[in-house]
């Protein structure tokens, strides 16, 4: 059912709006996320890469890849991975992979729709989603990642969620949105980002709680699902494993 309103709600903006907004935020996505999480961002992304078990060699998938934090990260702990990315912002993509090349890293980019990814089954050793949930037919795109993940392989996601305390949600809502007012000043965004910032808490209100994230998960068909809420359910960690 949440899926269902998610998509007869926002589904006119994800096909028509966000490639848009992601081409006028990609210069300085970054930048104006550190600012947003009053510097905490890099701390958020250590310890959400840190939960991710590597091994020599393995296959890794990071879905909505955008700027390549997340597989820059991995290489860095492990230079050994195999690390493919996919985004359908070229945009996004096109700053990720100067970045990696200017870390001296390679990873492999596909522009594409990720609710069907363009790999065979039983692919990947690892799969991981971050920060872009809230803007996909989630349900969708865990199924498809239990797809192309290896029998035992496993999803590693980290999203700003909704928080289950009402307390902390109210002030997490109020809280974004000086943050969307602040950044969008600080970093002259354009119009495409502008007519969007009523959406991203929208988005956001209409998501999972950490708790439901792993129900989800759960009903997508992985096992052995661990979550870790972080800033009072403000952002949760998820680990889900496809079945041997």
């Amino acid at each position: 059912m949440r899926e269902s309103l998610r998509e007869q709600q926002f589904g006119p903006i994800w096909a028509r709006d966000l490639n848009d907004v992601f081409a006028d935020v990609a210069p300085y996505y970054d930048r104006a996320n550190v600012v947003a999480s009053l510097g905490f961002w890099n701390s958020l992304r250590n310890g959400f890469v840190s939960t991710v078990a590597l091994q020599r060699d393995a296959r890794v998938l990071d879905v909505c890849a955008g700027t390549n934090a997340i597989g820059i990260a991995l290489l860095q702990r492990e230079p050994s991975l195999e690390v493919h990315a996919i985004d359908r912002s070229s945009a996004m993509l096109e700053v990720g992979e100067q970045r990696a090349r200017d870390r001296g890293f390679h990873i492999e980019s596909v522009i594409s729709d990720v609710h069907v990814l363009p790999f065979p089954d039983n692919h990947f050793d690892i799969v991981t989603l971050q920060y872009a949930s809230r803007h996909l037919r989630i349900k969708q795109v865990a199924v498809e990642i239990r797809r192309v993940l290896k029998p035992g392989g496993c999803f590693y996601h980290c999203d700003m969620l909704r928080p289950a305390n009402p307390v902390v949600e109210k002030a997490y809502y109020a809280y974004l949105r000086f943050c969307l007012a602040f950044t969008s000043l600080l970093f002259q965004c354009g119009p495409a980002a502008l007519n969007c910032k009523r959406y991203f808490i929208d988005a956001l209100q209409m998501f999972y709680s950490v708790e439901e994230f792993s129900v989800m998960l759960r009903e997508a068909g992985f096992e052995d699902i661990q979550a870790k809420a972080v800033l009072a359910g403000m952002i949760g960690y998820h680990r889900a494993r496809k079945p041997a």
